[in-house]
C-alpha cells in the first residue's frame, strides 16, 4: 500500500509549508570543476579517478554550517545533500565501501556534520542518494547480462541506504537518483518496494521521492516546471542557477536574480516546491554568483514570503502579468512584467474588496468591469525591481476562467 500523498497529510505538511529548499552537489568531481558527470562523460578510468581521494581535503576551517547559514539567509526551509553521486564516492562513513570521505585526505564524515548543522539551524534534513554506481561493471551490463554482479550492486545499495537511515538520527527526506534500468523495470531491478519498506521501518516520518521506481510521496521534475496531472500529488522541481549541478567555473550561463525569484513563485503557483542547487568548490566554498542570487532571494522573501510559504495554486488567471499564488482566502498576484500604472486581470468572477502591495502595504485602487479587473493608480515602474506582489481580498470564492468566445 502506497503512503498518503495528499497535501493535508500531517506527515508531509512541512513540505508544503516550506516551498523552498537548497540542493547541494559536492564530491570528488568538485576537484575537476567540470560537473558531477565528468568521470563518465570524459571516460576517466578508475586508476585515475580514485587517487583524487588524496586531494580531497577541504580546510579544517570549513564546516557545512556555512552552507546551512546561506540557506537560512536565502529563506530556504530544508536542504538536500548528495551523500553519494553516480561516481560512487560517499561523503559518509560506510562499512560496505572504502571509497568514502572519511578514508580520503579529508578524514571527515561530511554527512554527519551536515545533519548536525541542519538540526542546529532548525532546517529539515534531506539526503540524496544515487542508486547507480559507475564503479560496478554490472551497472553498465545490467541485471540480465550480469545477474550475479547486479545482485551484489543491489545488496551494496540497500546496505548503504540502511546506514544513512540508521546512523544519523531523524531524516526528513530521502532523495533517490539514478536507478538506471538496463533490461528491466526500475522497481524490479532495484527491489524498490523492499528497499523503501526498510526505509520507512527505520524512518517512519520520512518523505521519499519517486526516483527509485515507485511513486512514494512526491513527484520530481528536473530543470522544468511541470506539475503532475493529479493536482493533489505533492511535487518538487529541482533546478540549477547555471547549466550544471556540480562546480563548473567555465559555465557563465547564470539565471539572473529576477529569473531565480520568478522561477520560485512560478513553481509555487503550480503547487510545487523548489529545490534550488548550489555546486560548491572542492574546498566547500560557494561560488559568489550563487551567494549573490541566494541573498537576493532571501531579501525578496523577507517582504513577500507570505505569498510563498504554505501557498499554492490559485484559480485566478494573471493574464499578461505573471502568476498567482494562494494561501487560504488570500490571493497574490506576482507581477513578473510590470507595464505601467494600470494592470489588468482578465477574469475575476467575484468583487475584489481590497488590494495592496504585499511588500509595502500600500493600498491599490481597483476598478471592475464585468469580470475584468483593473489595478489602478500604480507607479509607472515596479516598486520592487525584481517582482512586486499584489495581495487581493475577494468577496467570495472565484471561479475558473471559462473559454473565451471573442465577444
Amino acid at each position: 500500500m502506497l503512503p498518503q500523498t495528499s497535501t493535508d497529510n500531517p506527515r508531509t505538511a512541512w513540505f508544503t509549508e516550506a516551498r523552498f529548499g537548497m540542493f547541494i552537489h559536492w564530491g570528488l568531481y568538485s576537484l575537476h570543476g567540470r560537473g558531477e558527470w565528468a568521470r563518465l562523460t570524459e571516460r576517466i578510468p578508475e586508476d585515475e579517478y580514485r587517487p583524487l581521494m588524496a586531494q580531497f581535503a577541504p580546510p579544517s576551517t570549513f564546516h557545512p554550517r556555512e552552507w546551512v547559514a546561506l540557506a537560512k539567509e536565502a529563506g530556504m526551509r530544508y536542504m538536500v545533500l548528495t551523500t553519494r553521486h553516480h561516481d560512487g564516492f560517499s561523503l559518509f562513513d560506510s562499512q560496505v565501501s572504502d571509497f568514502t570521505a572519511p578514508r580520503s585526505a579529508a578524514g571527515r564524515d561530511f554527512v554527519a556534520e551536515y545533519v548536525e548543522a541542519c538540526r542546529e539551524a532548525g532546517l529539515r534534513v534531506g539526503l540524496y542518494y544515487s542508486l547507480d554506481d559507475w564503479r560496478f561493471p554490472a551497472q553498465h551490463a545490467g541485471p540480465k547480462k550480469d545477474p550475479k554482479g547486479w545482485a551484489e550492486l543491489v545488496e551494496y545499495v540497500h546496505a548503504q541506504v540502511r546506514e544513512l537511515c540508521t546512523n544519523y538520527g531523524t531524516i526528513d527526506l530521502l532523495w533517490y537518483d539514478g536507478a538506471s534500468n538496463p533490461g528491466g523495470s526500475r522497481e524490479d531491478s532495484w527491489q524498490a518496494v523492499k528497499l523503501n519498506r526498510m526505509v520507512r521501518d527505520l524512518q517512519p516520518q520520512i518523505m521519499i521521492n519517486d526516483r527509485s521506481g515507485t511513486p512514494e510521496d512526491f513527484y520530481t521534475a528536473e530543470q522544468h516546471l511541470t506539475s503532475p496531472q493529479d493536482i493533489d500529488r505533492l511535487w518538487e522541481a529541482c533546478a540549477t542557477m547555471n547549466k550544471h549541478w556540480g562546480y563548473y567555473p567555465a559555465d557563465p550561463c547564470w539565471k539572473s536574480q529576477k529569473e531565480c525569484i520568478d522561477y520560485l513563485n512560478s513553481c509555487v503557483s503550480l503547487g510545487g516546491t523548489l529545490l534550488l542547487n548550489i555546486g560548491p568548490r572542492a574546498d566547500g566554498s560557494v561560488p559568489e554568483a550563487c551567494v549573490g542570487r541566494l541573498r537576493a532571494l532571501g531579501q525578496w522573501l523577507q517582504h513577500n514570503g507570505e505569498a510563498i510559504y504554505g501557498a499554492g495554486r490559485s484559480i485566478l488567471t494573471s493574464g499578461t502579468l505573471g502568476v498567482v499564488t494562494r494561501k487560504g482566502a488570500r490571493h497574490f498576484v506576482h507581477v513578473h512584467w510590470w507595464h505601467g500604472s494600470r494592470l489588468t486581470l482578465p477574469y475575476v468572477s467575484v468583487p475584489i474588496r481590497a488590494a495592496h502591495i504585499l511588500g509595502t502595504g500600500q493600498p491599490v485602487r481597483v476598478e471592475q468591469c464585468g469580470t475584468r479587473a483593473f489595478l489602478c493608480d500604480l507607479p509607472e515602474q515596479s516598486p520592487d525591481p525584481s517582482t512586486t506582489v499584489i495581495e487581493l481580498e475577494l468577496a467570495g470564492e472565484p471561479q475558473v476562467m471559462p473559454p473565451w468566445d471573442g465577444a
